[in-house]
């Protein structure tokens, strides 16, 4: 659905523990229920780098600091939300915080373990099936790199479907659904009510990150390709060049994807969303009005306020709002 005239700015968000998080135009939220059933909601104002540096906001630059900036900003917004998960009522707030060193070490950790898990062991286990066939994916760079592809989708495939079974990411998974229905109420134009907004919409985006994350993906497997025929090289210098450019494919498919948005009522662009909408079918399940409140609560922090609908009663129902 598109939003109505197209002016409204665009709210983006993220399942977090027990919340979720939304990022407007000037500034990004957490919301999250704590174990006593309030609804706390955090408040923080947007990196301003790009708007400091002008090279930041150019075509493919903009995709990659936007990748990192959202990297930094979800991860810091789940460690707000594992401390408020397991907040002691008898503990002062905010004792518990993370510290911009520790936020910093998990990112570089959550890095190293994504390029292992989803560039380096579809490599090897592509030249691991290799030796077994005589070298015969070695010989070929198309085969190699459809081998390669297919065990790197698989993969993260495997990796959703294996973390979706653990009653904890499922919860998780049901915020995103809240997310994702919040957002379309928003851009609609209704009020934030949680059963309207349960009734009325879906809990699958066609602007969700999985859709992002899929892009990367099968842009990966052309890249790749065109490496492995134009430079060829050795597995190492294979794994490098596939590490380098991470970047450079997350910039591309920023691009792609903001260009597509513009016009999402058009065949191709709902036909390249179909894979990303498939995944979402894991990633996202039917959140409980519950959850639909938290996920107001953190739209609320930052949309316009003259841009959400006023509602006929006052009050949000349910847990008050910090």
């Amino acid at each position: 659905m598109a939003r109505p005239g197209g002016s409204r700015p665009s709210i983006g968000g993220q399942a977090v523990l027990e919340g979720v998080m939304m990022r407007g135009p000037r500034s990004w939220s957490v919301a999250c229920r704590t174990p006593t059933g309030r609804i706390d909601v955090e408040h923080f104002p947007l990196p301003s780098a790009a708007q400091r540096h002008p090279l930041l906001r150019r075509p493919l630059v903009r995709g990659c600091y936007v990748l990192g900036e959202s990297l930094y900003i979800g991860l810091r917004a789940l460690m707000i939300s594992a401390n408020k998960a397991l907040e002691d009522p008898e503990q002062e707030p905010g004792t518990a915080e993370v510290s911009q060193r520790q936020l910093g070490w998990s990112l570089g950790v959550a890095l190293v373990l994504f390029s292992a898990v989803f560039i380096v062991l579809p490599v090897l286990a592509t030249k691991g099936l290799s030796s077994l066939t005589g070298g015969a994916l070695g010989d070929h760079a198309i085969y190699f790199n459809l081998v390669e592809g297919a065990l790197r989708i698989g993969i993260f495939v495997a990796y959703l479907l294996f973390i979706s079974r653990f009653d904890d990411i499922r919860r998780v998974f049901q915020y995103h659904g809240a997310e994702h229905k919040t957002i379309y109420a928003y851009e609609n134009g209704d009020e934030l009510v949680p059963a309207e907004i349960d009734r009325r919409y879906p809990t699958l985006h066609v602007r969700c990150g999985t859709n992002f994350l899929f892009i990367v993906l099968f842009l990966t497997i052309i890249a790749n390709l065109a490496i492995d025929v134009f430079w060829g090289g050795s597995l190492g210098g294979r794994i490098g060049f596939r590490l380098l450019a991470i970047p450079v494919l997350a910039g591309f498919s920023y691009e792609v994807i903001k260009l597509a948005s513009r016009r999402e009522d058009g065949r191709a662009f709902k036909v390249a969303m179909l894979p990303g909408l498939a995944l979402q079918r894991i990633t996202t399940r039917p959140p409980t009005l519950d959850m639909i409140e938290v996920a107001i609560a953190a739209m609320q922090a930052v949309a316009p306020a003259h841009e959400i609908a006023p509602r006929a009663d006052e009050e949000t129902p349910g847990a008050p709002v910090a």
